[in-house]
């Protein structure tokens, strides 16, 4: 049965909808008794790798409590765990886990190299599949009518590939959203909503690397179906879509009308429905998702960090009334929170996931930094996220910083904070976090908005290093509203970080400036950056950008900073 078939079949829908809603009252069990599920994950993946090189060398067959296991094992990175990693990618069994990785899914890290992250099916089974399936409970719930038909969601993250690269022992080694789930682990329910649309699998060549290729020929099929829903998790690519439809517009409406598809035959031309697209670009002077698609209900991707900037905004241009739901607060190396319900932004610890511990995100992580258990977390406070489980990481920092929104159930209730990186010209110690709020205030006092933001620290003759933002505004704002937002950024910065504001107040970084750059700034870095290769997924909001090329790029500056921003 093809993917379209399937998500035709009402006995396979049927299916799908028990799985979910099954998954979601097993994570909602684990809550009455969180602490003993943390308990029974801990056991679970000390018995099972007990026998391997790893759980020789740190006694895991001795070990009972989260307290010895503590003692026994570092907190560590991807860094530490790297040499074991590659053992297991190069074939060698029985080095981190007792399960033989199927499946290496990649993940950029910080300096850019793609790291790889081993997949087991027993990690599947118990850690994987739980929320993965419970995380689309609120979508099908809500909005029954995305399961419709197979071309009712719109999945911009599904992105299949015939040859993926391997590791030297031959493993897959790829993004989670090229894995078939269903071939590799057995699960043929995993399939996500949209993996059966007409445009899921193409239907004709294109190259794997050519990203934006592969972008343009799934939205000159959707334009001919009636979608629902967009899938994104990273809201860059959400984000990124009505940029798109404006940027290939002429060549979706002539491909429409000619029924050809990349130049190549399609389908019967439609020189109606052309006529119709065209009409609405010239009804509205640029062309929205809602003007596509009317019936849009909702959208799915992480909806914290710089995304809340701007995504209240973004959200009106797939119609009046979408709904943002948000993406589970995970990685690729495992999850951590869950939505079970509406709220725009957490999700509740997945407790019977992994073990969870927490650090205060102000202090630097260490190999014996103490950790938090999940129920000792307070509201309103960011956390450097730990976690292990059976597929073979272990007391891992993920590099994720989350905030704890409340507690519910008898488990925190957690968002997307930002990554751990900081950055640190003069002991200033910025966090993505702590940045993004402090604009949220800048432009709450103001009233004004923004479609993307980032910065970095730059110098200038005869005064101190200071922070120059790169925003592009929504609608063009006038020198004293600029004044203003910087001058009350400044403030909001100083009341977000302490370190900062000593910074500041002993002369060792100047104010911050402004450098306003036109309203598809963003927009056209990001997709010149996927047309350069790197895969949608992995392009995402980046608040510091330290690096001059990378700078010079968004911003139009030369080397010396002098550049073509817009007034």
């Amino acid at each position: 049965m093809s993917s379209a078939e399937a998500w035709s079949d009402p006995v396979r829908l049927r299916r799908y909808r028990e799985r979910v809603f099954a998954e979601r009252r097993g994570l909602r069990a684990a809550f009455t008794d969180p602490a003993g599920s943390q308990r029974q994950v801990l056991t679970d993946l000390l018995e099972f790798n007990a026998g391997t090189e790893y759980g020789k060398r740190h006694g895991f067959a001795r070990i009972r409590t989260l307290d010895e296991y503590r003692g026994a094992v570092p907190v560590q990175t991807y860094a530490d765990l790297e040499p074991w990693i590659e053992r297991a990618a190069a074939g060698e069994r029985n080095v981190l886990t007792a399960d033989h990785p199927a499946v290496f899914f990649t993940s950029s890290g910080s300096t850019g190299a793609h790291k790889k992250i081993p997949v087991t099916p027993r990690f599947m089974r118990t850690t994987f599949f739980p929320f993965y399936y419970a995380a689309w409970a609120p979508l099908i719930e809500h909005f029954p009518e995305v399961l419709e038909s197979p071309g009712a969601v719109l999945n911009l993250k599904h992105d299949p590939v015939a040859a993926p690269p391997t590791t030297a022992s031959g493993r897959p080694h790829v993004g989670a959203s090229q894995v078939d789930f269903g071939s590799a682990f057995g699960e043929p329910l995993s399939a996500e909503p949209g993996t059966g649309a007409p445009w899921a699998t193409l239907p004709v060549p294109v190259a794997a690397d050519r990203h934006a290729e592969k972008m343009y020929l799934r939205l000159r099929l959707a334009v001919e179906s009636d979608v629902r829903c967009v899938i994104g998790i990273n809201p860059a690519m959400v984000a990124a879509l009505p940029y798109q439809l404006n940027l290939w517009w002429p060549r979706i409406v002539r491909e429409v009308r000619d029924g050809t598809l990349g130049g190549l035959p399609h389908r019967a031309p439609d020189p109606a429905r052309a006529a119709e697209l065209e009409r609405l670009a010239e009804r509205h002077g640029t062309v929205r998702p809602c003007h596509v698609w009317p019936r849009m209900r909702a959208l799915f991707c992480w909806t914290t960090g710089v995304a809340s900037l701007y995504l209240p905004r973004l959200r009106e241009e797939y119609g009046p009334g979408v709904v943002a739901l948000p993406a589970p607060v995970a990685a690729s190396e495992g999850p951590v929170g869950v939505a079970l319900d509406r709220h725009g932004r957490a999700g509740s610890l997945v407790a019977n996931a992994a073990v969870y511990e927490f650090a205060d995100a102000d202090r630097d992580l260490g190999p014996d930094t103490a950790t938090l258990r999940p129920h000792e977390l307070e509201p309103d406070r960011d956390y450097h996220v730990v976690f292990s489980h059976v597929g073979g990481l272990y007391r891992y920092a993920v590099g994720d910083v989350v905030r704890v929104v409340d507690h519910q159930d008898g488990v925190p209730r957690l968002e997307y904070a930002g990554r751990a990186n900081r950055s640190d010209h003069a002991g200033e110690r910025l966090r993505d976090a702590q940045v993004t709020r402090a604009l949220h205030g800048a432009l709450d006092a103001t009233g004004l908005e923004l479609r993307n933001v980032a910065c970095r620290v730059a110098g200038a003759p005869h005064r101190s290093p200071g922070y120059e933002f790169a925003v592009a505004p929504r609608t063009p704002w006038c020198p004293e509203e600029s004044e203003r937002f910087t001058d009350l950024l400044d403030r909001a910065l100083q009341r977000q970080s302490a370190d900062y504001r000593t910074a500041r107040g002993r002369g060792r970084l100047a104010a911050p400036t402004l450098l306003r750059l036109d309203p598809d700034a963003f927009l056209r870095d990001w997709q010149a950056r996927v047309e350069s290769g790197i895969r949608p997924t992995q392009v995402k909001d980046r608040l510091f950008r330290q690096d001059p090329q990378e700078w010079a790029r968004l911003t139009g500056q030369g080397p010396e900073g002098h550049g073509t921003a817009a007034p």
